[in-house]
This record gives C-alpha cells, structure tokens and sequence, in this order.
C-alpha cells in the first residue's frame, strides 16, 4: 500500500461500512474536551447566555444539547472552538487550555470540524473545489492527495457524481451532506454540530442525520445541538439539557427521556415529545 493510499484509509475511516462490531457510543474514557465555569455575559452581565457550565466530553462520546430556544445551546458549542469568546472559565482541549491567551487558537481549531445551521459553502466554486480548498491550504495537501480524499468522502455519503456540480445546483440536503464531508477532509477529532437540520426541509432531514449516525457508529467524537429528539435517542450516548445559560441535567437517554429529574426537564420534554 502507498503512503497516498494509507492516508486516504486514515481518512476514509470516519464513514465506512458497518461491520459485524458494534462500535456506537463506545467510549474511551479518555476525556477529550473539559469545560470548567464557562461563563458567556452579554451588556455587562445583564444577559448570561452561559452561566457556569462544568462538564467533560470523553474521546467516542456522542453528546447530544437540547434545550428550548434561547438556553444557550449554540452559544456553548461555539465557544467549544472560541467561535464564542467566553467572558469567564476555561476550556481544555486535550490537556491544553484553550482559552490561555497565549494558545494558537487555529490549531486547535483544525482539530474540531464544525457543520452550521447554514451550508457556508463557496457558491463560486464546485463542490470538488470546496473540498480541497483548506486542505491544500491549512494541511499543504497537494491537489492530487486532496482530490482523492475528496471523492472518496463523496462516495461515501453519494454525492460523487456531484462533484462538479456547483452549491446551487443541489439540494439543501445534499449541501449539508457536502458540509459534513467538507469538515471530514480536514481529518478532526472532534465534530461540532450545531442544529444542522433546522434549515431543512423535512423529507431531507432523514439524510443528514443518517451520515451522522454513521458518524457515531464509527467512533467519531461528537457534540451535537439539535432538535431532533429521535436522534438523540437513538444515537447519542449521553444527552445534555440546558436551561437559561445553565446546565440543568445530563445523563443516558434512558435517563433524560425516561426519568427526568427535573421539573423544567419535565416541562420541556411534555412539549416536544
């Protein structure tokens, strides 16, 4: 096998074909990413959109947040990367503070692949070219290596006879597929998603959920903010409830969906079950 082919391999493993091994939701134990105090304030400390959130994210964790509108949800993921710069705590990043200011916060960054609401893809350029643009530039890929890789991620989630297609050209579904696979060429560690099916139609949510389900089936580290509570069920090993900036209750979906604690929990779950 070449040195080519073994690096395809390493980054083709994120979306394989299932095997006989059951792999969702096993994880490490290794903690991956540690939150301590984080704290987000806005207009002076008027509006807390984080207000203390501790929790540990394990290498192999499947981490689903939901939560009502307005609890801090994405405000907590985005600060998982800085993309939201905490007012106060820190964030740990496989043993490195993250939020030290005399960090290389981008490095980090190249570590945790992040899929928006929004597609965020170059409408300029094809699909192929949206792909291999950060890996030659950020990984120095050459055009060949990142265009391999990118039509092997294609293939797996379908999309490579789109390759050449331009973001207009395909559907919302397919563009967020794209988006994925955009993050996966970059090789993370950690996957950071944030509500990626709010912006769907319907009948095109069951496809991106289906490439993140495979996600977890491989092992992938995940932190996932959604709405979507079958999801959260079925795939996520441990499921987050936030509330008004705070972490109200974690625990397995068994715990969360079948014996909440909670009275706000509660209330929550009696409106989107």
């Amino acid at each position: 096998m070449t040195s080519d082919n073994m690096k395809n391999d390493t980054a083709n493993a994120y979306i394989g074909e299932k095997t006989g091994l059951e792999t969702m939701n096993a994880t490490s134990g290794k903690v991956m990413i540690k939150v301590q105090g984080l704290k987000k304030y806005y207009k002076y400390g008027v509006v807390k959109a984080l207000d203390g959130i501790d929790i540990e994210i394990n290498k192999g964790d499947c981490m689903v947040v939901i939560g009502p509108s307005g609890s801090g949800k994405s405000t907590f993921l985005r600060s998982l990367n800085l993309l939201e710069e905490p007012t106060d705590g820190s964030i740990i990043f496989d043993g490195t503070d993250i939020t030290d200011e005399k960090i290389d916060v981008d490095k980090f960054r190249q570590r945790m692949g992040m899929v928006f609401q929004h597609f965020n893809l170059f409408p300029h350029k094809t699909i192929l070219e949206n792909l291999t643009l950060a890996p030659m530039i950020v990984k120095h890929k050459t055009k060949e290596e990142a265009e391999a890789q990118a039509h092997e991620m294609l293939k797996r989630v379908g999309l490579d006879d789109r390759a050449d297609a331009y973001p207009v050209q395909l559907s919302g579904g397919q563009k967020q597929r794209v988006a994925i696979v955009r993050a996966l060429c970059m090789e993370p560690e950690v996957m950071l998603f944030d509500e990626p099916t709010s912006a769907l139609d319907p009948e095109m949510v069951g496809e991106v959920l289906d490439v993140m389900r495979e996600l977890a089936q491989q092992g992938m580290t995940m932190v996932c903010v959604t709405h979507e509570m079958g999801f959260a069920r079925e795939v996520g090993n441990r499921v987050v409830f936030m509330a008004d900036g705070k972490l109200v209750e974690q625990g397995t979906p068994q715990e969360i969906f079948g014996a909440p604690k909670s009275e706000r929990l509660r209330d929550f779950l009696s409106k989107v079950l």
